[in-house]
């Protein structure tokens, strides 16, 4: 089995990521990056190598962390099968979030997608030019992902965001207060010139014969169907904490718990970025480097971002209270709509049960290839589940992955 050492082991190639591995080799030290994806960049910055400013980090790219391999050591198995250990002095955790599905009729039709999804398949080659999307949801990612479709040649057929518009006007009031927030806001505006947006409003069904056909919104005046090629679904983010749990940081409030200069509850391990709150760009590139400095083992130095971490996290704080998920949603599905695609698990096979394990012990929901990735953000908003103990592997993985592994620990 090879196996890769490196002072600091970056795991996640998103803007935290690559902003910790370049302060931390900036100050000299080995840098491995690891990522699932065959890209760097995240979903921000996909496939956008001309981030990456320094040519002494290492990036493995392709890999997927599925258990520990000893007290400073991590199990990689990587794209083409390959089973690797890499050896890390200190640790970042900038493994990013994913979209939060909610499930209603009609979501499993083929052209119902998550919105950062859609953009991320339109980046890999998906033709878009003139199809007709409707993005709904919550959050400014719907608007920073209808202007990316509309800018590929999408023709954008409405915006539908669940929040109220009051609490959209308090948000305003506070981009109002930033230059840089205001440009991007105004940028937005002028991107999405002409489009439809109503606030107050969310998709009650997907309907089509085989396929979207078209998308069912409630909005303030009513019912109203609008014929689509792809409905862009996301209702805000959720931090993928599988790696976290594993390694026994402390999770507080559903995201990992750090202190001023990034640290978590165990020793030598920090974390960056959306993983310890949602935040957005700005604040996952002031923790990156953070992260970074710290790791490299320059802590006044990432104590000198603090403040501006605590402006970033600020703003942050107002935006999940604007987009907060109204209760409305969770009447979304109907008995019989699927809420774990997997294993094809019904919302009334899972209604009665008080607990995501017990959901798991009697349904399989979420045992499924994703793992509860999807189904698990669903069951915790609609039920009130939390999340199970992670059990390694943290992914689906080979026999031979596991075999390997067998042989490491032993």
């Amino acid at each position: 089995m090879a196996e890769h050492h490196g002072d600091v082991v970056v795991i996640g190639a998103g803007p935290a990521g690559i902003a910790a591995a370049q302060r931390a080799a900036a100050y000299g030290r080995s840098v491995i990056v690891l990522d699932d994806n065959p890209e760097v960049g995240g979903q921000i910055w996909r496939g956008e190598r001309e981030r990456i400013t320094r040519t002494d980090v290492r990036w493995i790219l392709g890999a997927r962390v599925v258990d520990r391999a000893g007290e400073r050591a991590l199990l990689v198995e990587r794209a083409g099968g390959a089973v690797e250990c890499v050896v890390f002095e200190r640790l970042v955790l900038a493994s990013g979030a994913r979209e939060r599905f909610l499930p209603f009729p009609g979501w499993t039709l083929p052209g119902v997608t998550g919105a950062g999804g859609l953009q991320a398949m339109v980046k890999g080659g998906l033709p878009i030019e003139g199809k007709r999307v409707v993005v709904a949801g919550s959050g400014p990612l719907l608007l920073a992902v209808a202007a990316y479709l509309r800018g590929r040649g999408a023709r954008i057929a409405a915006i539908a965001e669940q929040a109220p518009w009051r609490q959209l006007a308090g948000f305003a009031l506070q981009i109002a207060g930033s230059t840089e927030k205001r440009r991007q806001a105004l940028a937005l505006r002028r991107a999405l010139a002409g489009v439809s947006y109503a606030a107050s409003a969310w998709p009650l069904a997907a309907e089509g014969e085989g396929r979207l056909e078209r998308t069912v919104l409630r909005t303030s005046r009513g019912t109203l169907r609008i014929d689509c090629d792809y409905l862009a679904c996301g209702f805000g983010l959720v931090p993928n904490l599988e790696l976290a749990h594993l390694l026994g940081c402390e999770v507080r409030d559903g995201f990992v718990a750090v202190d001023e200069r990034q640290r978590t509850s165990c020793a030598g391990i920090f974390a960056a970025g959306e993983v310890t709150g949602i935040g957005g760009l700005d604040v996952s590139l002031l923790e990156g480097e953070m992260a970074g400095c710290a790791a490299a083992g320059h802590e006044s130095d990432a104590h000198r971002l603090a403040a501006r971490r605590r402006a970033a996290r600020n703003f942050a704080s107002a935006l999940a209270k604007a987009f907060a998920l109204r209760r409305e949603l969770k009447a979304l599905p109907d008995a019989q709509t699927i809420v774990c695609r997997c294993e094809d698990v019904t919302y009334e096979r899972l209604a009665g049960y008080p607990t995501w394990r017990s959901a798991k012990l009697h349904t399989r929901c979420g045992m499924g290839p994703c793992q509860g990735r999807v189904c698990g953000a669903a069951g915790e908003f609609l039920f009130g589940w939390t999340s199970d103990r992670e059990r390694p592997p943290i992914y689906p993985t080979r026999i031979a992955t596991l075999t390997a592994h067998h042989e490491v620990t032993e």
